[in-house]
């Protein structure tokens, strides 16, 4: 059980916000650390009576987890799937049409990008209300249900896989990497994107409500470029390149509460900040 504390989350906006500073990042200047030392201090004085304590939070499958969100996930404004489609979209682009899996597919926002690019598409992913919403929005493309573990497609199908913001749910990263390159051919391309590490701290873990009405944090594995690469190598793909896309400005930084009691240390926290991890490799 953890808990899910509004008052500790400005501060430790506040705090990234004063190490930028102290790390000499341009224009954060004293006046600008006087101001967050001021901010702190009005945030215990006046924020946290408002804002009340924390919220105990369990876990929550991801099957539970994604009943509860697929109603709202693809709703417009959500800087971090603007960000990610971005950097995997330009990569798409520039591959030649053929047979794609998106494993963990969701509500089918990548299957939809690479059917209308001319690629014959299976989706694959466990929630059945995500998939309910793909085959609505991608109607000539195949879906399935299955784990990213033990997908239900035949070796070497593939000519391309993507696999978005999914795998920070998933414990055996090198498992899963087995399996992409067990359905992908020879050359064939492996595009995966991710939630940055940096970002996890702040703020990028979902939570939602399970079947129990209580509210729940989904797996939420913490990994760096290293962590990938140690699972990707020995599977046998080579590395084809890696972004890292940085928060854009938003006036949505750090959220509603943030953007009262402290949006220009919100600012500063998530401007430039990596939001996402993208890799591109094919298979040796």
């Amino acid at each position: 059980m953890a808990d899910l504390h509004p008052l500790a989350f400005l501060l430790g906006l506040e705090g990234v916000a004063l190490l930028r500073a102290v790390a000499g990042d341009d224009g954060l200047d004293r006046a600008f650390v006087e101001a967050r030392i001021a901010e702190v201090r009005r945030l215990l004085d006046e924020a946290a009576p408002t804002l009340g304590g924390g919220v105990d939070r369990g876990t929550l499958g991801t099957v539970d987890g994604y009943r509860s969100w697929a109603s709202t996930y693809d709703q417009p404004g959500n800087p971090l799937l603007e960000v990610e489609e971005a950097v995997v979209r330009a990569i798409l682009d520039r591959l030649p049409p053929g047979r794609a899996l998106d494993a963990a597919c969701g509500t089918g926002r990548h299957a939809a990008w690479l059917a209308r690019r001319g690629h014959t598409v299976t989706g694959v992913h466990s929630s059945p209300e995500l998939l309910d919403r793909a085959r609505v929005k991608v109607p000539g493309a195949e879906f399935l249900a299955g784990d990213l573990r033990a997908l239900p497609v035949p070796d070497g199908g593939f000519d391309l896989v993507v696999c978005g913001l999914a795998l920070a749910h998933v414990a055996e990263l090198p498992e899963v990497l087995a399996e992409f390159a067990r359905v992908l051919r020879p050359g064939g391309h492996l595009v995966i994107s991710d939630v940055h590490l940096v970002s996890r701290y702040l703020g990028g873990v979902v939570h939602q409500t399970g079947p129990d009405g209580r509210l729940g944090m989904l797996p939420a594995y913490r990994r760096g470029a290293a962590d990938y690469l140690a699972a990707t190598l020995p599977a046998g793909f080579l590395v084809r390149g890696c972004a890292e896309p940085g928060w854009p400005p938003t006036d949505s930084a750090g959220g509603p509460q943030a953007r009262v009691w402290c949006p220009e240390a919100a600012d500063v926290a998530y401007t430039g900040t990596p939001a996402a991890i993208i890799w591109h490799f094919t298979r040796a």
